[in-house]
């Protein structure tokens, strides 16, 4: 049996964004998602590498929207969750859990 392939930390969280915003998941949109949530401010460079990183793993699916004026008729660039991302994120976070069990004293202490 091959050793699965852990995600990263950021690709972790991308993954996540885009989970969450659905059928608005673009760009700017993940990056919007990464600050409110969990007050990381992501670049726009790291944020377009990570998600064409996981568009090559096989985690993500793009595809264009349609111009619009407001961009300047440029369209947008949205980003879908597939079977493999949404396994590589349970396997993810499994192994997170695997680690933590026993741990949650620790919290209670600090």
């Amino acid at each position: 049996m091959a050793e699965p392939s852990y995600l990263g930390e950021l690709e972790h969280m991308v993954l996540l964004a885009v989970l969450r915003r659905a059928d608005e998941a673009y760009g700017k949109g993940v990056r919007d998602e990464l600050r409110g949530r969990v007050g990381r401010s992501v670049s726009r460079s790291a944020a377009y590498i990570t998600l064409e990183r996981l568009v090559e793993k096989g985690y993500l699916v793009s595809r264009m929207g349609e111009p619009t004026g407001l961009r300047g008729g440029k369209a947008k660039r949205f980003y879908a969750v597939t079977p493999e991302g949404l396994e590589a994120l349970k396997v993810a976070g499994r192994a997170f859990q695997d680690l933590w069990a026993g741990h949650e004293a620790l919290l209670e202490e600090s």
